[in-house]
């Protein structure tokens, strides 16, 4: 489905030719498929080039490339995928040949439990005598070889099938925890960006209160304002101290957070840059990303073939009450040190063709049919709750990322109202018309608001990338066009949190 695109770019620190440039490009019509890719061209051609991090600030691309080699997340699923994948060779089997080889040795002593009898040989040394039949000592030795070849066996074949099926879940869900990854690196790392900017609102809370409580307490000593003020003052930069301290201990919180997803240690970080453009999803219409997550969304995909597989157990199982045919070709050898009605060796070649029909096994056939299909009837209803959870998904998250870019620009015009707010209220009680609880308020509502809309920038990038998520089109090349956007020019530091106010 074809829309076109309405582009907002609150950039706050660009040019004025530049803003104009963004704010008038329109981006040619395309498909449904949205891409960052699209936005970064658009936005980089009309910025130019942007800062490169130095050697010690790692970006996303870094903080990806580590969950990529680190994440045990993403190894154990690559690893159950791969022993998935095994299960269609085990079921092949069932198909193909089967060839054993056997065989046997034996030493044998062979006794005559009889009387002694006269020897009638003349020319025997002890003719005429009483003689004991000795016993006879030989050895035997034999060895079998076999070959087996399904003919007829519906149920294995159906097992094939099933096997495939499974395989190709566990593919999906290979791909649906790889898109996850990339949502749980971005989410990682703009959290540390996001403590960073509490921390720094905190810090010039302080600092303002700090220097408004110092102001207060020279107008109290000259008789200009009552001790109250002076309490209220005072209480402000107590509170002020302890989201400083609260601010710093979180930033560290979530820089291990973000150890933990990487498996790598970072001293600092690159920030995100303020020329990241902020859009409208491509296409602006909630139908086409429902429809494209229907048919795009991994999640589904994955149920959809263990439904599939489900039926094609189900069909193996009933399988088990038909006959099987298979035929085999034996040869096999025997030698005897003893004595043999047919000679001391014997080889012997056996072409066969057998025939098995099941009628009655307790009824554990019927059982597990019955099992089969109940289990085919779960799957269903998974992938009927995949579908509505991804429709829901898609949904808000696409009226999620349209209120982000407005919530955007309207949060960076709240920047500068309580700038302006303050300014007023500091005027006014200089002349006595506001109070100093007025002027800690307007301070707090700046402050506010500087966060609320580095806040909202960061909100508006998971959701889109929890969008394409749902959608299916996620990809490692959208963190990489991602990556374009984030500016060393003042990394985020690790630092050890300050526990002192």
């Amino acid at each position: 489905m074809r829309a076109r695109s309405r582009a907002r770019f609150p950039l706050a620190s660009v040019a004025a030719a530049r803003h104009h440039a963004l704010l008038s490009f329109k981006p040619p019509r395309l498909g449904w498929r949205p891409s960052l890719r699209r936005l970064c061209i658009a936005a980089a051609c009309a910025l130019g080039p942007l800062h490169m991090a130095p050697a010690g600030a790692a970006n996303l691309a870094d903080a990806y490339a580590d969950a990529l080699k680190n994440d045990p997340v993403l190894k154990a699923a690559q690893a159950g995928n791969e022993a998935r994948r095994q299960m269609i060779p085990q079921a092949r089997a069932s198909l193909l040949p089967r060839a054993s080889l056997g065989g046997n040795t034996s030493k044998n002593k062979r006794s005559f439990p009889i009387p002694p009898v006269q020897d009638t040989n003349p020319g025997s040394p002890t003719f005429g005598q009483l003689v004991q039949i000795p016993d006879i000592t030989y050895n035997e030795h034999s060895w079998q070889a076999q070959v087996n070849q399904p003919i007829v066996n519906v149920a294995a074949w159906f097992d094939l099938k099933s096997a495939a099926s499974t395989v190709q879940a566990a593919g999906a869900q290979l791909k649906a925890t790889e898109q996850a990854l990339i949502v749980r690196v971005a989410r990682s790392y703009l959290d540390v960006l996001r403590a960073q900017d509490r921390l720094d609102a905190s810090r010039a809370q302080e600092t303002a209160v700090q220097r408004q409580l110092e102001q207060v307490q020279q107008r109290f000593e000259v008789g200009l304002v009552a001790i109250t003020d002076v309490l209220e003052a005072r209480a402000a930069y107590d509170n002020s101290a302890v989201a400083r301290i609260q601010a710093d201990g979180d930033l560290h919180v979530f820089f291990e957070i973000l150890e933990t997803v990487t498996g790598t240690h970072y001293d600092d970080i690159a920030r995100l840059s303020e020329s990241l453009p902020i859009i409208n999803p491509e296409p602006a219409d909630e139908e086409a990303w429902v429809q494209t997550a229907l048919a795009g969304n991994y999640n589904i995909q994955a149920a959809q073939a263990q439904l599939e597989a489900a039926k094609r157990t189900l069909a193996a199982r009933r399988a088990g009450h038909l006959p099987t045919l298979e035929g085999s070709i034996t040869h096999s050898h025997f030698a005897t040190g003893g004595l043999a009605f047919l000679g001391d060796k014997v080889d012997t070649t056996t072409y066969a063709l057998s025939i098995n029909l099941p009628i009655y096994q307790g009824g554990f056939t019927h059982a597990r049919a019955k099992e089969a299909r109940f289990l085919a009837e779960q799957a269903r209803q998974e992938l009927l709750n995949q579908q509505l959870t991804v429709t829901r998904d898609s949904r808000n998250l696409f009226q999620a990322v349209a209120t982000d870019v407005v919530r955007v620009g309207a949060r960076q015009k709240a920047i500068a109202s309580s700038e302006s707010a303050l300014e007023a209220t500091e005027t006014g009680y200089e002349v006595g018309t506001r109070n100093i609880v007025d002027v800690l308020l307007a301070q707090q509502r700046l402050y506010a608001s500087q966060f609320d809309y580095a806040d909202s920038r960061y909100n508006y990038v998971v959701d889109l990338m929890l969008l394409k998520q749902v959608a299916g089109s996620l990809t490692s090349a959208d963190m990489e066009e991602l990556n374009q956007f984030t500016d060393a020019a003042s990394p985020v530091a690790r630092g050890r949190p300050s526990l002192s106010p």
